[in-house]
């Protein structure tokens, strides 16, 4: 693989094209509005994969949106590799605060990206990360040093919960079959400073809906008379913290695992800067639970968020009501050992629990996932960090993510292979956010690691 930066070099006009073309498709999974152009990103993705090198590859359908499945099977008794992406993005809104549209990739350069960018919904989340593979395997291909067996599993439900991936690979264990399975959905912590993700933090996300009388209301003549639930819905909100920051909730952290000192000491070896962090974010200061350092707050500890709260007359000027219903979507994110399914329904108990009578709540799970750890000490891990420690001149520092990939755990569930998680992103990429970008040095730099990934996880494997 000694040709592996030349090549890339040679092609990296192509590949960051080829990545814009996929990038102007708006594959939105949680808006049916998108439902067509979901699909002609996974057969555009097939279409990616043949070219690349698969021998063997198809549309596989499902209750939702088709899974791409790829296959090069050079030898059966060499080891597998199972690549997992997902070609579906995050909806734009709010399209006001992009400063391109979001569907109309540019490249810009930024402080942090001298090289440029290329700005667009999906470009770091999953699309570009996603893109990396294909064009690895292309390099290994083309120059005859693919050095084990690969397999692709490209998705599209991944940001509405993977429900299908599930029944997909709950049906296909045979046909996934691996030794490991390499995911680029996660960052690192610098363009000079690569780091491997080891945990990720479980998810349940509900919406929830309080209803007081049977229809909107004068405020001037029911206002003090009856259960406002606009104003419930925000008191029961902020009762679920303390003064603390802790989360109120019975039996929300009773099998959360406490890090040890020692284990702590090794996280805080990340480089990190309190005052760039909040700077970034334009903050004074910084906020979370009474304890724990940031990098702790979004990384090992469980959190709730309300996502989104809405009721009552928002429109332009003024319109004097009560409204008869509330709402809020609200995440909690959680750390291994912590069920999803329990936690929902603790939650569920509890905020039911607490409405004061002249209000009913209705709590709705929309999906969730487990919490996931890999150990350093695996095959895969030292593989993945030889790899990045040859591309970037320093080792990776392995590092716990504060995000969700539900199905990592599932993976382990149902194919009883460890997950590498080697991303390329940086925090300040913005995915989920307008003017989510992906550096092309961390493209290209991506395409240039992965193969000696499968280089290292082979020689380690004999």
């Amino acid at each position: 693989m000694e040709n592996i930066k030349s090549y890339v070099q040679q092609h990296k006009d192509r590949f960051i094209n080829e990545l814009i073309e996929l990038l102007k498709i708006p594959s939105v999974s949680a808006d049916t509005a998108y439902s067509q152009d979901v699909i002609d990103t996974a057969e555009a993705v097939k279409e990616s994969l043949s070219k690349a090198g698969c021998d063997f590859v198809e549309t596989c359908d499902t209750p939702g949106y088709p899974i791409i499945y790829g296959e090069k099977i050079i030898d059966p008794n060499l080891p597998t590799v199972l690549v997992y992406g997902h070609y579906d993005v995050q909806p734009p809104d709010p399209l006001e605060l992009w400063t391109s549209p979001p569907f109309e990739p540019v490249i810009k350069t930024t402080d942090i990206h001298p090289d440029g960018a290329i700005f667009a919904r999906g470009a770091c989340d999953d699309k570009g990360q996603m893109y990396m593979h294909v064009k690895a395997l292309e390099y290994m291909v083309q120059n005859n040093v693919l050095p084990c067996n690969v397999k692709f599993m490209i998705e599209g439900e991944e940001e509405v919960g993977s429900a299908s991936l599930a029944w997909f690979v709950e049906r296909n264990q045979e046909k996934l079959k691996n030794d490991v399975i390499l995911i680029s959905d996660t960052g690192m912590i610098s363009n000079q400073q690569p780091s491997i993700t080891t945990g990720l933090r479980g998810l349940s996300y509900v919406e929830v809906e309080v209803t007081g009388p049977n229809r909107d209301l004068h405020s001037g003549l029911y206002g003090g008379a009856v259960a406002n639930p606009i104003n419930i819905l925000a008191k029961m909100i902020a009762s679920l913290h303390d003064e603390d920051n802790h989360i109120t909730i019975p039996g929300f952290y009773d099998k959360v695992q406490e890090l040890s000192a020692e284990e702590r000491a090794e996280m805080a070896k990340a480089p990190f800067s309190l005052e760039k962090y909040k700077n970034a974010l334009n903050l004074n200061d910084v906020y979370g639970e009474k304890g724990y350092v940031t990098n702790e707050r979004n990384s090992i500890r469980p959190t709730l968020d309300v996502n989104g709260i809405w009721g009552g007359y928002t429109g332009e000027g003024a319109k004097t009501v009560i409204a008869s219903k509330a709402f809020a979507k609200i995440s909690m994110r959680l750390v291994p050992n912590q069920d999803w399914v329990e936690i929902t329904e603790l939650f569920t108990k509890h905020f039911t629990s607490i409405a004061p009578a002249g209000v009913t709540v209705k709590v709705t799970p929309h999906h969730g996932g487990q919490g996931y750890v890999t150990p350093i000490d695996s095959i895969g891990y030292q593989a993945a960090n030889k790899a990045y420690t040859e591309t970037f001149g320093v080792p990776a520092i392995p590092v716990r993510s504060g995000g969700s990939i539900p199905i990592v755990a599932l993976f382990e569930k149902e194919l009883k292979s460890k997950t590498i998680l080697m991303g390329f992103g940086l925090d300040s990429d913005a995915i989920h956010s307008p003017n989510e970008h992906f550096g092309i040095f961390n493209y290209l730099k991506g395409i240039e690691t992965i193969p000696l990934f499968y280089k290292y996880f082979v020689e380690l494997s004999k």
